[in-house]
């Protein structure tokens, strides 16, 4: 579990007195509104005071990005990422939620809330309400209306003093620095006309590569009445940044323009090979859309971090508008559609090789546009729709999105009605869903669904992958004969076959697991050292994971702790490369048990803590596998043994000062001990 606070960008400038007036705010109220037009700098400010908030106090921060939300279906649930709650629970996703919370005290920063005022407010009005050490800011271009907020309205920059400076940052960067009086004259002319809003001077500063600031300046001054009292469209500093919208698109070569409409239909950060995917096309080719992109990213229409570029809102609704007028935006929803079904359909076929870790992270990174184009296919393309859900539903179960793969796949059986495997595959999705939510029985009933299929079929993935998830529901109910019985009668059907596929190892996996419980422990070690090899010869982590979890478990049931803490860690690696939080809390489990067994008691003391924190994010109703429970009792009563009560208690309270986080990271030698 782990809190999402982005870093602060460059280039901040002035705000000092809007600074203080806020972070004063923050430490009076439970609920503060930043408001102000696009463009104005909201973002950025609530970014600075939430890490000075963090810094100052020492609570957490968490910031929830919700420009990125068409509505507010996925509200929750991004929030819910924001925070590191990765809800296990088959409980209402907000109860959960502010269950969960009620006794935490983060920062919590909802921003760009404008579009989703109505959830929002409902969002926060709970959350305050059930959880009273909590506070929210909002950023938005209205308050959310709720009683005791505080507003706070942020101003353009003054434009002699900060709206000058960033102008001159920019400048510099461009490579057209401001060398004379006369240019500093022009930029804070320009800064004027532009109403000191920062969007506006960015898009403006964003032309300087091709011309110089007095030329900038007259262009403008053409465009920007700035003796009309009061525009039509609203008050002029919204005409401004409208006008300088307009005026960078007109700029902008056509390749540009184009691209600029068609990166509209992404709801969230994109990279270069989903931009050519979805956008080349007619007058644009792959190669085009390239060049396209960095002349974008020059001009501030899109900014880049890493290996993905960000259109701002206020820039995408420019875009989107010129997308309906070219009569694109069905088409282009379509192609979005289609590249993240085949997206997600690579990413299952590489799922179990040296690819891996590759797609967790590509598939976390795209949550919203998946759920975008899940939406679009459920209307469009039923098949199409289960196919994509059944494939995104393990890689969502592994990373905590229980509640949005339960809903996708529920609505896409709901829609799609032809039997097949893509069908099959998004009922087995659903039952490892149900299983890993505590709902046993569901789950088994979707097993043996899937099994009748797949006998039916003849599919031996399918026969296998039944049987893993009927193996998962017996392993979960303390019957690990009946998990054992299952899985070797499946993989006696289908009979050898040449390599390891991703349903035989997890029902190797599984086996595993039943013969631990047994204590069959030389036949269970042996199996999964097996799967461990194999695992790291394909470069694959998440059976390599579990193996070794099996492998510290039974080190542990014979005594063996430096061997325990060994593939304990090595597990935690793997969970930690793929964000696998119920992972992590069993690998801190063991890991602490293994540390106690070696004496180490103020580190188990450590790992226990931030295992507890984890168990508390993820919501699991049972916290692993039954065998896993007197193992834990015992090794944490050593080591309270071993500190004294008193002892004990201080070690636990110095942890819980530190993000569980930060502990495994320190545990497993990723950052110097103390830090």
């Amino acid at each position: 579990m782990s809190y999402h606070l982005p870093p602060l960008l460059p280039g901040f400038v002035g705000r000092e007195r809007e600074l203080t007036a806020l972070s004063d705010a923050l430490r009076e109220q439970s609920l503060i509104s930043l408001t102000g037009p696009g463009g104005v700098g909201k973002s950025r400010l609530a970014l600075r005071a939430a890490h000075g908030f963090r810094a100052a106090t020492g609570r957490a921060a968490a910031w929830a990005d919700l420009w990125q939300l068409p509505d507010d279906r996925l509200l929750v649930a991004t929030v819910a990422d924001a925070l590191g709650f990765a809800d296990h629970t088959p409980a209402v996703p907000l109860d959960a939620l502010s269950g969960w919370l009620a006794d935490e005290d983060p920062l919590l920063v909802l921003d760009s809330c404008e579009h989703l005022l109505a959830g929002c407010r409902s969002l926060a009005a709970q959350l305050l309400r059930e959880c009273p050490r909590l506070s929210v800011l909002v950023t938005s271009r209205e308050p959310l209306g709720l009683p005791g907020e505080r507003r706070i309205a942020l101003s353009p920059l003054p434009y002699g003093s900060d709206a000058l400076t960033l102008m001159e940052r920019l400048a510099e960067d461009a490579g057209r620095p401001l060398t004379d009086t006369a240019d500093m004259m022009a930029a804070t002319r320009l800064c004027a006309r532009l109403e000191g809003i920062p969007l506006a001077i960015e898009l403006a500063a964003g032309q300087l590569a091709e011309r110089d600031i007095h030329q900038l300046g007259d262009e403008l001054a053409q465009l920007l009445d700035l003796e009309t009292p009061q525009p039509r469209g609203g008050p002029r500093r919204h005409q401004a940044l409208r006008t300088t919208i307009g005026w960078s698109h007109e700029l902008c070569a056509p390749s540009e323009r184009l691209l600029w409409a068609r990166l509209s239909v992404f709801r969230g950060p994109m990279d270069a090979d989903a931009a050519r995917a979805v956008c080349a096309g007619g007058p644009l080719t792959p190669e085009g859309v390239d060049e396209a992109l960095a002349g974008l990213v020059r001009r501030s229409v899109l900014t880049r971090a890493r290996d993905r570029y960000r259109m701002l809102d206020t820039v995408r609704e420019y875009g989107r508008m010129w997308l309906d007028a070219l009569g694109e935006s069905d088409r282009l929803a379509d192609r979005h559609a289609r590249h993240h079904a085949r997206t997600a359909r690579r990413a299952d076929q590489a799922w179990f090789g040296v690819d891996q870790v590759h797609w967790y992270r590509w598939i976390s990174a795209s949550h919203v546009d998946l759920c975008t184009a899940l939406d679009h296919l459920l209307a469009t393309d039923p098949e199409a729709a289960a196919a994509m859900a059944g494939q995104l539903g393990f890689f969502w179960s592994c990373c905590g999105h229980l509640p949005e793969a339960a809903r996708y796949l529920d609505e896409a059986l709901q829609v799609s009605a032809a039997p097949g495997p893509a069908r099959n595959r998004a009922l087995w999705a659903l039952g490892v869903v149900r299983v890993l939510r505590g709902e046993h029985e569901a789950g088994r009933e979707l097993a043996r669904a899937c099994e009748r299929q797949a006998e039916r079929t003849g599919d031996t993935d399918a026969v296998l992958r039944a049987a893993y998830l009927l193996a998962l529901t017996h392993l979960l109910g303390g019957r690990p004969l009946a998990a054992e019985h299952v899985v070797d009668t499946a993989l006696a059907q289908v009979g050898a076959v040449p390599g390891l596929t991703a349903p035989r190892a997890m029902c190797r996996l599984a086996r595993v697991f039943a013969q631990t419980a047994r204590g069959l422990l030389d036949r269970a070690g042996e199996g999964a050292e097996e799967l461990r090899r194999e695992s790291m010869a394909r470069g694959e982590w998440w059976t390599r994971s579990y193996a070794d979890y099996q492998l510290a478990l039974i080190a542990l049931f014979e005594d063996r702790a430096e061997n325990a803490t060994a593939h304990a860690t090595s597990m935690l690696e793997g969970k930690l490369r793929i964000g696998d939080s119920f992972g992590l809390a069993l690998g801190l489990d063991l890991l602490a048990s293994a540390l106690a067994a070696q004496g180490a008691a103020e580190r188990a003391v450590a790992a226990h803590t931030a295992a507890e924190r984890y168990w508390n994010a993820v919501g699991h109703p049972q916290r692993g596998t039954p065998e896993l429970g007197p193992v834990r009792d015992r090794y944490e009563a050593i080591a309270r043994s071993q500190l004294g009560d008193a002892g004990y208690d201080e070690a636990a309270a110095r942890a819980m000062l530190r993000g569980p986080g930060a502990i495994t990271r320190e545990l497993l030698g990723h950052t110097p001990p103390g830090r």
